[in-house]
């Protein structure tokens, strides 16, 4: 699509004349009448007028007015935050007041407050919205500009050159590099202080059965964010949850003043990569080892040594102990074993407290873990973190990581080691404070994320309300999903090509654009619900268990209606949300009903597995296709040639190559023996034979499975 349709088609209505005049630009341009029909030669001479005529209409007019409607709208919707935040606090001193005492004026108070409320959110959904149409905005005027200077230098790029003189003007512009996390912050602590005004009444503190919940399991899900996506997602998210200062002392809202931290991760592994082996072939018991501090370590952030492992069952075993940064490398070593914290927790609780036996095995378990599988740091992963959550309250969890960067930190190459055998950490990038993008790291040991990763998490027996919105963002365009994505395992496979035979899925996605049209979006997600729920009839009708939900189709949706409907007897016992309604009489002829059901149910499964002419018959039959749907010729894995990726076939080389190593080495070996041998040495010879046959059965069957 050329730009000026794309252009059309980002325009914000209200804005619509403050974009840059694209077609303005080309018609100063000439771009349409510079040349002859019949031939590549010019009908007018670009001149040095012509020259200053574009250039002042580029930089001076169409800049000047978008950089100028940017400014005004920014600095009014602060306005507006501001206006917004001053009603909040005359209504949170308001509500210490003594009126409320009063009985007789309780009643009014609560009705005034109620009214304001509902305004300020009203007020806050307007700037949340213009906020991103805000920055859509600017990045469609900025890739405008660079579009149009990109033209005109290839046109008149002979003897004019406009782009580095735009360059270093919008560089000293805001407008295509303003931060909107301060007003987004702003606008997440409104947000949490509405929604608990207006939740004050149904709330009630966790009972005991809830505090007991909360040590359940959580669901997480993950999901890759198109930068073009990001300020959507979080506008989207704070007007649910509010923004936390991730830190792992304390949480509290966020305030405008405040920046999302740097995370650095720094995962361990041995030469072999067995650890991430393990972890890309799925393997029970697969484990993870990781420092992880917050910051730079000029600051004395705290350190954390975290040992993560997936049990067979898919429930997680975490040890995690804080370290100091003067004692990682003895304690890596095995030298120091974390004298001072067990002495301090000896002293105050004494040698048979749990505290302390837990921290004494979590030290051993540790160490002879490291150990063992000789592990040493091997890759880091940097990232800034925004985390949404209510505070107190986990039910929903979400954080969203931007600025994602991979580096080597490893020392197999002992003539170039990216780090100092002698050091847990490179020196290079913690004591100079290096920060994203990086740019002094050399090329080879760096790999940049192209997207933000967003990880939900859902506490198990959560109430259905929690789960709609978060649905609507996992199923919407804004988000690709990417279950089974590890920083640890994608940093490897990207930095460490050449060491892995193994590569995870999702690398293939990179080289995809993950954007997807809202509208294809949608009706996607709605055939996989009626997918989802037509899969659970079908087991549901064949275990004899009563239909649980219907699926109804929303509207625009290209599922049909009658994909989820029921029975008559079965949806007049279903509520509004999927819920079994027991009638009245149900119990009487409960028995008889599914007596009868599950006879013919049975008799239907007996048919459908039978090998005999009867069954093959009652198959044929039974089968109906609806109208329009016929039956395919071939499996769908047939139609189409394969689609093999690049780096599976490089994999499968470098197996060949190993397997004719190994027969070339087992070939001299038998020529070896065989000549080293008497002529009488029959033991000599006889192997000499024996490994012979080996390497040519290596050899010649090394190439059948190569092809």
């Amino acid at each position: 699509m050329r730009f000026g349709k794309t252009l059309q088609s980002c325009v914000y209505a209200p804005w619509s004349s403050k974009y840059i005049d694209y077609s303005k630009l080309k018609e100063l341009l000439r771009e349409d009448s510079d040349v002859s029909a019949d031939s590549h030669i010019p009908t007018q001479e670009w001149t040095e007028d012509d020259e200053s005529v574009f250039v002042d209409e580029l930089v001076n007019v169409q800049l000047e007015k978008v950089n100028g409607f940017h400014n005004d709208t920014y600095r009014n919707l602060r306005d507006r935050t501001t206006d917004c935040e001053v009603s909040l606090q005359r209504l949170a001193s308001s509500a210490t007041s003594e009126i409320d005492e009063i009985p007789q004026f309780a009643a009014e108070a609560n009705t005034t407050d109620d009214k304001l409320l509902l305004d300020v959110l009203q007020r806050l959904d307007s700037i949340t919205k213009e906020v991103n149409e805000l920055e859509k905005y600017s990045r469609i005027n900025f890739t405008g500009f660079l579009k149009a200077a990109k033209k005109h230098d290839r046109r008149r790029g002979s003897h004019y050159r406009v782009r580095p003189l735009l360059q270093v003007r919008l560089a000293a512009l805001p407008f295509n590099s303003e931060d909107y996390s301060p007003l987004l912050y702003q606008l997440s602590a409104m947000y949490s202080f509405v929604r608990q005004r207006m939740q004050r009444e149904q709330q009630q503190p966790p009972s005991e059965s809830e505090t007991k919940e909360r040590a359940l399991h959580y669901r997480s899900h993950k999901f890759w964010v198109h930068p073009e996506n990001l300020l959507e997602v979080k506008t989207y998210i704070l007007r649910r949850l509010p923004v936390l200062v991730y830190n792992p002392q304390t949480s509290k809202i966020a305030e405008g003043a405040q920046h999302d931290p740097r995370i650095t991760s720094l995962y361990f592994d041995n030469p072999g990569f067995s650890l991430y082996t393990d972890k890309v072939s799925k393997t029970a018991g697969a484990s993870s080892v990781r420092l992880r501090w917050f910051g730079h370590l000029s600051s004395k952030s705290e350190i954390y040594l975290e040992k993560k492992t997936i049990e067979e069952s898919g429930d997680s075993d975490e040890i995690r102990i804080p370290i100091k940064e003067k004692y990682v490398q003895d304690f890596l070593t095995g030298q120091y074993k974390m004298e001072k914290p067990l002495n301090k927790l000896k002293e105050r609780r004494g040698i048979d407290s749990d505290a302390f036996r837990r921290l004494l095995s979590d030290v051993d378990a540790l160490q002879s873990y490291i150990k063992e599988r000789d592990l040493q740091p091997i890759l880091r992963a940097n990232y800034t973190r925004t985390a949404f959550q209510i505070p107190g309250d986990d039910i929903v969890r979400i954080s969203l990581d931007t600025d994602v960067a991979f580096l080597r930190e490893d020392s197999l190459d002992q003539e170039r080691p990216c780090r100092d055998p002698s050091n847990w950490h490179r020196t290079d990038i913690d004591t100079d404070g290096m920060e994203f993008p990086f740019a002094s790291v050399r090329r080879g040991e760096i790999s940049r994320f192209p997207y933000a990763l967003l990880e939900i998490k859902v506490r198990d027996g959560a109430k259905r309300k929690t789960h709609e919105w978060v649905g609507d963002l996992m199923s919407s365009h804004l988000v690709k999903e990417s279950p089974r994505f590890s920083k640890f395992v994608h940093g490897v496979a990207q930095l460490f090509e050449d060491h892995v035979n193994s590569f995870p899925f999702w690398l293939s996605d990179l080289e995809t654009d993950i954007r997807r049209d809202p509208g294809a979006a949608f009706q996607e997600e709605q055939a996989k619900k009626a997918k989802h729920v037509e899969d659970e009839q079908a087991v549901g009708s064949f275990m004899g268990s009563r239909i649980g939900r219907s699926f109804t189709a929303a509207v625009g949706s290209p599922v049909t209606k009658s994909v989820g409907t029921t029975s008559g007897t079965a949806a007049a016992g279903m509520g509004n949300d999927g819920v079994e309604i027991p009638d009245s009489d149900e119990d009487e002829n409960q028995a008889e009903v599914t007596t009868t059901q599950n006879s013919h149910r049975l008799q239907s499964f007996l048919l459908s597995i039978s090998g005999s002419k009867y069954g093959r018959s009652r198959q044929q039959h039974a089968i109906r296709l609806p109208p329009g749907v016929r039956e395919p010729g071939r499996l769908t894995k047939q139609i189409g040639p394969v689609q093999v990726e690049p780096k599976v076939w490089l994999a499968n080389q470098r197996t060949f190559v190993k397997w004719q190593h190994i027969s070339v080495l087992l070939a001299t070996l038998s020529l070896s023996l065989y000549n080293a041998g008497a002529d009488n040495h029959g033991i000599a010879q006889g192997l000499a034979i024996a490994y012979t046959l080996i390497a040519t059965m290596t050899g010649v069957g090394s190439p059948s499975s190569f092809q």
